[in-house]
Order: C-alpha cells, then sequence, then structure tokens
C-alpha cells in the first residue's frame, strides 16, 4: 500500500474497533499497527471490503460481537481479493463474447 493507502486503511481500521467493544486497557495504535502489519501487502479495496462485511456481521466464520483478529481479517481480505479477481475475470470474458458473438 501506498502512504496514502496506509492512512486510509487506518482509519478503517479504527472505525472498525469503535464498531466493537474494547477493552480500555487495549491499546489502540498498537493494535492498529499490528493490523496494518498483516494486511500490509493487500489491496485497500479488498481491506475495506473485509471490514465492512465484519461491521456488518456478514462473515460466518467471525463473532459478530467482538473485533476480529487480524488474521481472520487477513482470511476475508483474501477471500475479498479472490471474489472481486474473479469477478474481473467474468466481466472480461463476458465483454469477449460480446465483441465476437
Amino acid at each position: 500500500m501506498t502512504a496514502a493507502e496506509l492512512q486510509q486503511a487506518t482509519k478503517a481500521l479504527a472505525a472498525m474497533f469503535s464498531c466493537f467493544p474494547q477493552s480500555a486497557l487495549t491499546d489502540v495504535e498498537m493494535q492498529i499497527r499490528g493490523y496494518l502489519s498483516a494486511v500490509r501487502e493487500a489491496e485497500l479495496c479488498d481491506l475495506q471490503a473485509a471490514i465492512q462485511r465484519f461491521v456488518r456481521g456478514e462473515v460466518r466464520s467471525g463473532n459478530a460481537q467482538f473485533c476480529p483478529s487480524s488474521a481472520q481479517l487477513c482470511i476475508e481480505v483474501r477471500e475479498r481479493r479472490t471474489m472481486r479477481e474473479l469477478l474481473a475475470r467474468r466481466a472480461a470474458s463476458a465483454t469477449v463474447r460480446q465483441m465476437t458473438g
């Protein structure tokens, strides 16, 4: 991620943390650093989509009462990437069919 994308990712993570209960002892800044380290190689759009799914309670493997772990978030980020890539391939195939059809 670029520096600007890291800033947006930080905001998205902070928003996610605010949606779930946190211990008063939690060091949110350190928590964000840990999550950013885990998702540094991800595309921002996949991270944002994963966060939205957790906040909405759409991730079956997640506990809707608690913030996902960095590992859970990474798994969902990878699933969002896979879905985005599949949809892009489908759209490309449809375009080719239209052009040759």
